[in-house]
């Protein structure tokens, strides 16, 4: 089956726009969402999926009572999956560099917010140190680790209500805390529709203790105290009872019904980090282009509107989550966006919708030219940008040499055909103002790198 290249053109037509402004279901008020995004927990990780080393009951109960989305990819790292999740856009359009989105951008937040939502983001920032950018990027209310400094976020955390520096020092847990100020939105904001932002803190490394373990440390100063391997498995159960204490609170303020839940990974589990999966050990690769650092799992939850015990195998990428919001709250975003994703509302209402067949991504932690890797793949195979392909079917997490050219067959001299057509429509997408300073010195390139210069000025 051919690719239908017009399906996923960048620009929102205004037939787009009708269609995401009735997507959402007609009840007696928008409804409430909740965002929850884990820091570097792999498909892996979670029990439903078939991981065997840790205990995930909460999330268990969320894919049952809803539907657990089998192949779900971001990007391998924290930072550029933040920003394609906000944006909607491809990292290759707005990706300046590490722990930064462009002050400029518009986020879903902005979209909402236009549609009378109160917006909150609670958990782990990095996006920028600037005073105010939560803000600037659509949010009313915020609860931050990261946001304009670096300290401890685990045992006496250091955080940011609102943009106003708080310290703990009498052994509270950072995650706690957040988990706190989350349930706390809900329940002020529970007579409107809101969309809570939870981009966790777990569970990030340092492994170390948490409240629940036997050797916690309530007077830990440093994020490396205590660190060990085995500690993540309890990091992992924590991270669930906190997505629990959440939900029970929904249940108890009578808002469950009115509220959808999705739930998804930044980016693979850490490295090194080896877990039992669907019978087989399986090692974490938070930072590759393979599925080790990219595969997370995504769950969707709305008692009485999603399907329970649905399973979903279409391909999703971090792009889509703007427009499934804006679909979810019956929101058309702006006509002139740029969008690279696309809604996957009815397929978690349980209809065919329009699944992609092949997915896009570009990835450089830094932001260069040097160090990117840039594929598109479908489900079956996968084409990198210097020629590579790869046979996801046989070959799922990359582990042996890419197919030689010379013994490609007829299928997969037309896969490389088409994911080629892929890249060719993305081969003029990075702005000129971003291309760095070092990138190889063509007269092209010396002169993005005079317009990022001005492009840099802006931002600062």
């Amino acid at each position: 089956m051919g690719f239908e290249m017009s399906r996923y053109s960048t620009f929102v037509t205004p037939i787009m726009l009708a269609l995401l402004a009735v997507a959402a279901p007609c009840s007696a008020r928008q409804p409430n969402i909740i965002l929850i995004m884990a820091d570097d927990l792999g498909y892996e990780t979670i029990t439903a999926n078939g991981g065997e080393s840790y205990q995930t009951p909460n999330l268990d109960a969320l894919a049952a009572g809803g539907v657990r989305f089998e192949e779900c990819y971001v990007q391998p790292l924290c930072t550029p999956t933040r920003v394609q999740l906000m944006t909607g856009q491809s990292n290759v359009r707005n990706y300046i560099e590490f722990g930064m989105l462009d002050p400029e951008a518009k986020t879903f937040a902005h979209l909402l917010k236009e549609a009378g939502y109160v917006k909150g983001i609670a958990g782990k920032w990095q996006l920028g140190r600037k005073p105010g950018l939560p803000q600037r990027f659509g949010f009313d209310e915020s609860c931050l680790w990261q946001q304009t400094r670096r300290p401890p976020r685990y045992a006496n955390p250091g955080l940011e209500y609102n943009g106003e520096e708080r310290n703990f020092t009498n052994g509270e847990y950072g995650p706690d805390l957040v988990n706190d100020f989350a349930i706390d939105f809900v329940t002020r904001h529970k007579e409107q529709p809101f969309l809570l932002y939870y981009p966790m803190l777990l569970t990030h490394g340092p492994y170390v203790p948490t409240p629940d373990s036997a050797d916690w440390n309530p007077e830990a100063k440093s994020e490396e105290e205590d660190h060990a391997p085995q500690h993540f498995g309890e990091m992992v159960a924590y991270m669930d009872k906190l997505v629990g204490n959440l939900t029970a609170k929904l249940d108890e303020l009578g808002i469950r019904e009115e509220t959808i839940i999705i739930f998804l990974g930044d980016n693979g589990t850490g490295a090194g980090t080896v877990s039992q999966f669907q019978g087989k050990p399986y090692e974490g690769g938070k930072g590759t282009t393979t599925a080790r650092g990219m595969h997370v799992p995504l769950i969707v939850n709305w008692r009485g509107h999603v399907p329970a015990g649905g399973v979903n195998d279409d391909l999703i990428s971090s792009v889509d989550f703007l427009p499934t919001l804006c679909a979810a709250a019956g929101v058309a975003p702006t006509e002139s966006m740029t969008l690279d994703g696309q809604s996957f509302w009815p397929q978690a209402l349980g209809e065919e919708g329009s699944p992609r067949t092949w997915l896009y991504s570009w990835y450089s932690q830094d932001g260069g030219e040097q160090r990117k890797r840039e594929f598109a793949m479908t489900k079956e195979y996968k084409l990198y940008r210097d020629g590579q392909l790869f046979d996801l079917k046989a070959d799922p997490l990359e582990a042996g040499k890419p197919i030689d050219r010379a013994a490609w067959n007829d299928r997969q001299q037309e896969v490389a055909k088409e994911l080629g057509a892929v890249l060719a429509s993305y081969a003029n997408a990075r702005p000129a103002a971003l291309i760095k300073p070092g990138e190889p010195a063509t007269k092209a390139n010396r002169q993005r790198a005079a317009r990022r210069k001005d492009a840099a000025a802006k931002v600062e």
